[in-house]
């Protein structure tokens, strides 16, 4: 009979240690979360959006714009308000046509749209870098504008006296939606939808109620309007009117940011990723359409105007409550909604503007190290750049919404103006295609002209208010990415000139086959591919270790 044995453990065996997790690794996983695992296969079904949460993730920059463009449009009437009416129509209708215009950028482009892509393929790498240098400024104001409009209106609810504490509340949101972001895109999004949702609910019960309730009061208002419009004929003549009205829309250009947002975004979007960022352009451009024309009648309506320290959507609200019993529970959660949508908006310049800035980089744009990704798969260098670099705007320009949003939309609209320009050259010269859609070309000629008008308006009225600093900080940009992109035409020349001058180099008669010896010392090459550089790193380990050429082995990185 056989007895069974059993081998007990050797204590003395070496068990593999185990690697030492330091307190700076746990603070890290704590805050932006541990490393992503790269063989879970439903890892991109959990990073990507449907066309909800992108509408939440994207859109709210377009959306959120609306807390700011018409206040500042409205404003620029001065008393000429009657004017109002015909600006709610063209403001509603722009903000369409643009949409329109990029759900068309979107199927032409299905694997990501924006600025910087359409304007390199479509006129050329030159009009490309400044799409996108122009782009990359603009998502670093997108973030700043977004913080400094959120501050605005949670202040709107607080004494004078506290306003002290805005740009300071306004650094620590920047700082907290940067750690936020270095967790990942969708983990953000839906942190924040609930924010999102209250808005639009208490937007919509503003906007329609705002209507319903002074109904009655339209005939009388348009009645004050046509009295106004021959007034302001006899005084400023049809000329003087015609210049008003593009000078308000111009300025009111804020409205329209952060529709490209969207057709920039398509990495993030969930399979088919062209349907679903059409449906997300098209939430977003309905919702911002119906926000922003809305609120700019209501202005009209209830004949709002500025209050020191409250925003025009803050005396508005205060206004509707006093006739419709909502009473100040409304008031703040309609205020706190907005501030808080507007903290969801600079989500768009932490997406895009690192998205921008690694296609730039593997372009040779930028630094390449911008299009690397961390272990939690995110643009971790584009996302710190993005948040450093609005923290510097924001204490330039102390939180100024209106001096941010000059900055802001020359940028804007000279991207927009090159991407309508690209996309209506590329129709031009385009087939026709049996059974394609038609009527593209004067879609994108349409949108030409209306962001051209807004961008040379906007340059021509606001030049010495700002708009200096957006096209000197601009051209800076530009001429970096040329310095940079020749900085690495240099470096490849360079390589190229190592590999001709190791094109013939001599071969051993008998190579050793046997592996080096462990015992003594290795030296290990690993080499991305078989090129100059490669074997020139090799042949530096005879030059530099004469004396010690047993055991080395060149190998090839996969």
């Amino acid at each position: 009979m056989k007895m069974k044995t059993t081998k007990t453990p050797d204590p003395s065996a070496e068990e593999p240690s185990q690697p030492t997790v330091t307190f700076g690794t746990r603070l890290k996983h704590i805050l932006i979360g541990p490393p992503r695992d790269l063989k879970d296969r439903s890892l991109y079904h959990q990073m990507s959006l449907i066309a909800f949460l992108a509408w939440v993730g994207l859109g709210a920059d377009g959306l959120s714009s609306s807390a700011y463009g018409p206040e500042e449009a409205f404003r620029t009437l001065g008393q000429h308000t009657y004017l109002a009416i015909a600006l709610v129509a063209l403001m509603a209708t722009t903000v369409l046509i643009i949409s329109a215009a990029y759900s068309r950028i979107i199927e032409q482009f299905p694997h990501g749209g924006g600025g910087y892509i359409v304007a390199t393929k479509l006129l050329g790498k030159h009009a490309g870098v400044v799409s996108g240098s122009a782009l990359l400024v603009d998502y670093v104001l997108t973030i700043t504008v977004s913080i400094a409009a959120a501050g605005d209106a949670l202040f709107s609810l607080l004494p004078l006296a506290w306003h002290t504490w805005k740009l300071l509340s306004e650094m620590i949101l920047i700082v907290f939606l940067t750690t936020l972001n270095l967790r990942g895109m969708r983990e953000s999004v839906l942190t924040l939808t609930p924010i999102f949702i209250l808005f639009v609910i208490t937007h919509v019960i503003l906007i329609t109620g705002g209507l319903i309730a002074h109904a009655p009061q339209l005939p009388a208002t348009l009645q004050t309007a046509e009295t106004g419009f021959s007034s302001g004929l006899a005084t400023l003549g049809m000329g003087g009117m015609l210049l008003l009205f593009i000078h308000a829309y111009s300025l009111g250009g804020g409205t329209y940011t952060g529709i490209e947002a969207v057709s920039n975004g398509l990495a993030i979007m969930r399979e088919p990723r062209v349907q679903t960022a059409k449906r997300t352009m098209l939430y977003m451009g309905t919702s911002l359409a119906f926000t922003a024309a809305g609120l700019l009648f209501c202005y009209l309506l209830w004949n709002v105007t500025g209050v020191e320290g409250k925003t025009m959507n803050a005396v508005l609200t205060e206004k509707f409550v006093a006739v419709v019993p909502l009473g100040i529970v409304f008031v703040i959660l309609t205020l706190v909604s907005e501030g808080a949508l507007l903290v969801v908006a600079a989500q768009a310049g932490f997406v895009d503007g690192p998205r921008v800035l690694a296609n730039m980089a593997t372009d040779s744009w930028m630094p390449h190290r911008f299009a690397a990704l961390s272990d939690r798969l995110t643009t971790q260098n584009g996302i710190l750049l993005m948040g450093l670099a609005s923290l510097a705007a924001l204490l330039y320009t102390k939180g100024d919404v209106r001096y941010i949003v000059v900055m802001y939309s020359i940028n804007v609209f000279l991207t927009f103006s090159l991407s309508m320009l690209g996309m209506l050259r590329h129709s031009r010269h385009a087939k026709n295609r049996k059974g394609g859609r038609t009527g593209g070309k004067a879609l994108f000629f349409i949108g030409f002209i209306l962001c051209a008008t807004i961008l040379t308006i906007t340059l021509i009225e606001k030049f010495l208010e700002g708009g200096w600093i957006t096209i000197a900080v601009t051209s800076s940009v530009i001429a970096l990415c040329f310095l940079i992109r020749s900085h690495y035409h240099t470096v490849a020349q360079k390589l190229a000139l190592l590999y001709r001058q190791l094109m013939h180099i001599p071969r051993v008669a008998d190579p050793a086959t046997a592996d080096p010896d462990p015992s003594q010392r290795v030296a290990a090459v690993l080499a991305a591919e078989y090129g100059g550089l490669g074997l020139n790193t090799f042949l530096s380990i005879f030059r530099n270790f004469p004396f010690q050429r047993r055991g080395v082995r060149l190998g090839r990185r996969h």
